[in-house]
């Protein structure tokens, strides 16, 4: 009856939207596909074949979900962002020369079978996953 074929989109409430945007556009280049009002408060920014949508807690679209996220209580557990193939090596140098911790990576099982991943932080404490086909 039903088949999913992937994820559509996601949706991070902020309070720190300039952050936010700096992080997905900036350093993992998402880029800026729509922005409502600031008094609608969305931003809708494109990651791959799909969507990461952005909405300030202060907002008319934000308030409806209640409390900010806060280290201790956040969005989600944590999504996936499959990247193109990119060596752990100049991966790690690229988020680091941007202030961003980099854990070890480790062998996971996701969409693609097993697959190298690192876990990181976006600057409201969400966990971001990021997977790469390329090993080492």
């Amino acid at each position: 009856m039903i088949e999913i074929a992937g994820i559509d989109h996601l949706v991070l409430r902020t309070t720190q939207l300039e952050r936010m945007l700096t992080f997905y556009a900036g350093v993992l280049g998402c880029a800026v596909e729509q922005q409502s009002s600031v008094e609608f408060g969305l931003t809708q920014l494109r990651a791959g074949n799909a969507m990461i949508d952005l909405v300030t807690v202060d907002s008319t679209l934000g308030r409806a979900g209640g409390a900010a996220p806060e280290p201790e209580g956040n969005n989600l557990d944590h999504f996936c962002l499959q990247v193109k193939p990119v060596s752990e090596q100049a991966l790690t140098a690229y988020l680091q020369s941007h202030g961003i911790d980099v854990p070890e990576f480790s062998e996971r099982y996701g969409a693609q079978g097993v697959c190298r991943t690192v876990y990181i932080k976006d600057p409201d404490g969400n966990t971001v996953e990021l997977v790469s086909t390329q090993k080492g």
